[in-house]
């Protein structure tokens, strides 16, 4: 099915989708890992509704989002649509937290205990739960959202406490290189992080790699590629 994508661009999303799919599993095979251990994420933010209803027709029921008001007027649109999930994927301030719990089933930037705290009342009181990735800022970028990888273990600490809050493993954002070293390295060390951690606090779940860095992602442990204009075409700039 041909879409228009956000900047009037005509797509075919099955197809974009079927191709990114292969392309995950063979990073998979090439890792010597089970395609099946490896999500793929469409990250659907700043495209239309039609757009998203392309990829359901084509089979997609989990889309990632990273701006709230944007995420949450597209659930409303699927609403009809039980089986659609929703991942929010991008920095969330503490304000927003009750919004965000009403519909999301998803959230990849877990950095704060302010914002762990007001997600588990607002989930308590609407009796929902959360999965929720710790954000690693594995690159050490000041302008990045994230912990330290040296601080999460004091945040996951804290999280049982939070029983609405599930948590599911580990989310970075890799350097923006083409040094394929050093964007390695950032899932490299998100991978330790998680091993060194005691399983008892998360998951083992990675939710790393994006449209230029996915295969390096899986051959270092992603469990969760997030994957935007390689499915959807170019975003709208805002």
């Amino acid at each position: 099915m041909v879409s228009e994508t956000a900047v009037g661009v005509e797509v075919d999303v099955a197809a974009n989708l079927a191709r990114v799919r292969a392309e995950v599993d063979a990073a998979c095979v090439a890792a010597g890992r089970d395609p099946g251990e490896v999500r793929l994420l469409p990250v659907s933010k700043t495209h239309p509704p039609a757009v998203l209803e392309a990829a359901y027709a084509a089979g997609a029921r989990l889309f990632g989002e990273n701006k709230v008001q944007e995420a949450a007027e597209k659930a409303d649109h699927f609403a009809d649509h039980p089986d659609v999930r929703w991942a929010m994927i991008g920095h969330l301030q503490s304000n927003k937290t009750r919004q965000v719990a009403a519909f999301a089933d998803e959230l990849h930037a877990l950095d704060s205990l302010k914002v762990a705290r007001g997600l588990h009342r607002a989930l308590h009181e609407l009796d929902r739960t959360l999965d929720v990735f710790v954000q690693v800022n594995s690159s050490a970028e000041p302008q990045k959202s994230g912990l330290a990888p040296e601080d999460v273990e004091a945040l996951l600490v804290e999280l049982p406490a939070l029983p609405t809050l599930r948590v599911r493993g580990l989310m970075t954002l890799a350097l923006n290189s083409d040094d394929e070293g050093a964007v390695a390295a950032c899932f490299q060390r998100t991978a330790a992080l998680r091993d060194s951690l005691p399983p008892e606090l998360l998951g083992r779940e990675l939710s790393m790699g994006m449209s230029g860095d996915f295969a390096l992602a899986i051959a270092h442990g992603a469990t969760t590629v997030r994957v935007g204009q390689a499915i959807f075409g170019a975003r709208e700039t805002r």
